[in-house]
């Protein structure tokens, strides 16, 4: 079968988190103060945050990512450390510093005006340097003042394709904690929408329980919806609705999640989209669902200007699939007798092992074969 040359796009996803994936037994808010506040506090220290980085990338470029849009913490050396591991790596990436006011240990908060500052700082220093691009990331709504997110409305219009990133919609008693702290909102997204963060380049996790209303100013806005299915399965927050926000034209990617997401594979992502989508009695296509995690992700990234096809003047971001990368694989692949059916044995079977290279702007930047010629030894 050869090996097929694509690229995927992660858009959500928290580095200082990969080091609590996997752990067990809490929904949405109780995750946050039991393991996701405590370890991102540890990102105060740069060589904690250094160490973390250079793993993350390590692993995202394992699993056949190029591009990702990336949560750091609060503090400004944690994105510091990233933007210097990505640079190393020559990757397209967006990513922020997490803004948080309110409603979090003081460890892991700013001040609305500290926030702004320090933000307004790292977009000068790192946003259009190299491959790199900032994203304005109030963590979501809940831990914002409301004098802070219009700060950040303001750093979002500061410079030329500045993203934002924030949560939305992910867990019932988040959004009925929503509608007690800004109960003038018609919605969670209107939330957004009337301190100025929706609009191109905004990127916004999960929107399961999303009411009419609010994938209507989805569509108009251009904001992206970002499913992140293996996420919502393990915190069990709740089933995306897919179909019904494609059939409105609302704009969306994939993302994996990590830590909340349990896989960092662009493969369990898409299997898992498949499944959720499936208990509500509709079934992603495999074609759908690599258009979505590819260049659809791209296009919901307004990146798809220089990335996401192989084609004359897009940045030569390539990864290079094994068709055959396990004697199951194999096995399935030779009983396929069409494309769909070739894409969908990868989508249920694949893992990083599929993962044969991953070049970023041409230079290969990862390689399964050396891994395998030299494995790393206990």
């Amino acid at each position: 079968m050869g090996y097929p040359v694509i690229l995927f796009v992660d858009a959500h996803v928290h580095y200082p988190q990969i080091d609590v994936i996997a752990s067990y037994g809490t929904q949405l808010l109780e995750w946050l103060d039991k393991y996701t506040f405590p370890e991102e506090a540890r990102f105060s220290n740069k060589e904690v945050a250094d160490k973390a980085a250079a793993f993350f990338l390590d692993e995202l470029l394992k699993n056949g990512f190029t591009t990702a849009a990336v949560y750091c913490t609060s503090h400004p050396v944690s994105v510091d450390a990233f933007f210097e591991e990505s640079s190393r790596r020559n990757l397209r990436v967006v990513a922020g510093k997490v803004l948080m006011d309110r409603n979090a240990p003081i460890s892991v908060r700013d001040t609305a005006k500290t926030g702004y500052d320090q933000s307004k700082a790292l977009i000068d220093k790192w946003h259009g340097r190299g491959r790199n691009l900032y994203a304005v990331t109030p963590r979501f709504a809940p831990t914002s003042s409301p004098e802070q997110l219009e700060l950040a409305g303001a750093l979002y219009k500061s410079a030329d394709g500045v993203f934002v990133q924030s949560h939305v919609s992910e867990n019932l008693d988040e959004v009925s904690w929503v509608n007690e702290l800004f109960p003038d909102a018609d919605s969670y997204l209107d939330v957004y929408s009337h301190f100025g963060l929706l609009g191109p380049r905004a990127l916004y996790g999960h929107g399961i329980h999303f009411s009419d209303s609010e994938i209507a100013l989805a569509a108009e806005t251009g904001a992206a919806i970002v499913h992140c299915p293996t996420s919502n399965l393990f915190m069990g927050s709740g089933l995306f609705q897919f179909e019904r926000l494609k059939n409105s034209e609302v704009s969306l990617a994939f993302g994996t999640d990590i830590a909340g997401g349990t896989s960092l594979s662009p493969f369990a992502t898409m299997k898992s989209a498949y499944e959720i989508s499936q208990l509500q009695g509709y079934s992603i296509s495999p074609e759908e669902a690599f258009y979505t995690a590819t260049l659809g992700g791209a296009k919901a990234m307004h990146l798809d200007d220089r990335i996401g096809r192989i084609a004359t003047g897009y940045e030569a971001d390539l990864v290079v699939i094994d068709l055959k990368s396990t004697p199951m694989i194999e096995n399935r692949t030779n009983r396929a007798d069409n494309l769909g059916d070739l894409l969908f044995a990868q989508i249920v079977l694949a893992d990083d092992r599929a993962i044969r290279a991953t070049y970023a702007a041409g230079n290969l930047v990862y390689d399964r074969k050396v891994l395998l010629d030299n494995p790393i030894k206990g």
